[in-house]
């Protein structure tokens, strides 16, 4: 009996043993190993890891892409204005080690360098840059963030900037600007319709001009439209040139007032 109690008793140590010094290290995770405080060469890859129990201790570090968001960020631009813009950081732990030995909280640092760099981007850019040209300063600001994130082992993915708000004074300006410019755009193409019609007027009359049996056609053509919409009453010009086309060819003299009348 005692030799049984002695075996159970055994095999309870051991069972809590194995409790306390398995870990599992899940598989977007890496382990990092202390040793009486000091990081053991190998880092732990996913699955079943065992632990001296009292000696070793187990620090997981997360691989995965990190969406870190940047606060709203106030600044002024190289043009005077007063803006306010935010940004998000996408970033990945690429070094483990690095990455918790070298720096405290990286999550912190980086939301930290990611805030400076975007007072620091919207003091050097104008507005202009910042609603027009974001492809340029998402790739000055990824630049600036990732210098040191390196030397912290993290890897920055992509930098984005998500959006900038502006005063409503600065709104309503550019709403006048804008108007403004559609209104001048709207009416060089009314002048330019109007110059191109008056040059096919023009044409067109050169060429009534030189076959004065055009006038005659161009007047049946007005005559077949307006009978077209079933008015009841149809008014016909009759041109001065038509009694001139029917003289030429038919050798009648004008009456002298009509003469007069067409001088």
């Amino acid at each position: 009996m005692v030799f049984f109690e002695i075996l159970g008793g055994i095999v309870v140590l051991g069972g809590i043993g194995l409790a306390t010094s398995a870990r599992v290290i899940k598989q977007f995770e890496q382990g990092l190993v202390f040793r009486f405080g000091k990081l053991q060469q190998a880092v732990r890859g996913p699955g079943l890891t065992m632990l001296v129990p009292g000696v070793d201790q187990l620090r997981k570090v997360n691989m995965q892409i990190v969406t870190l968001p940047v606060p709203a960020q106030d600044g002024i631009t190289r043009d005077n204005v007063t803006v306010r813009v935010d940004a998000v950081v996408y970033f990945k732990v690429q070094d483990p080690a690095k990455a918790v030995i070298s720096v405290e909280d990286y999550r912190f640092a980086m939301l930290q360098v990611a805030q400076t760099s975007l007072r620091s981007i919207i003091g050097k850019s104008e507005l202009d840059d910042l609603l027009s040209n974001r492809e340029r300063l998402n790739q000055g600001l990824e630049l600036m963030i990732d210098t040191p994130a390196i030397a912290w082992g993290i890897d920055i993915d992509r930098v984005e900037i998500k959006d900038v708000a502006l005063p409503e004074s600065m709104k309503r300006s550019m709403s006048r600007q804008a108007e403004a410019e559609r209104e001048r755009r709207a009416r060089i193409i009314t002048a330019d319709g109007e110059l191109q019609a008056s040059k096919k007027l023009s044409e067109a009359a050169g060429t009534m001009e030189e076959t004065p049996g055009a006038l005659q056609l161009r007047l049946l053509q007005t005559i077949v439209e307006v009978a077209a919409e079933k008015n009841s009453t149809l008014v016909l010009p009759f041109p001065v040139e038509l009694l001139r086309f029917l003289e030429k060819n038919t050798n009648v003299e004008l009456p002298e007032d009509t003469k007069d009348s067409s001088m």
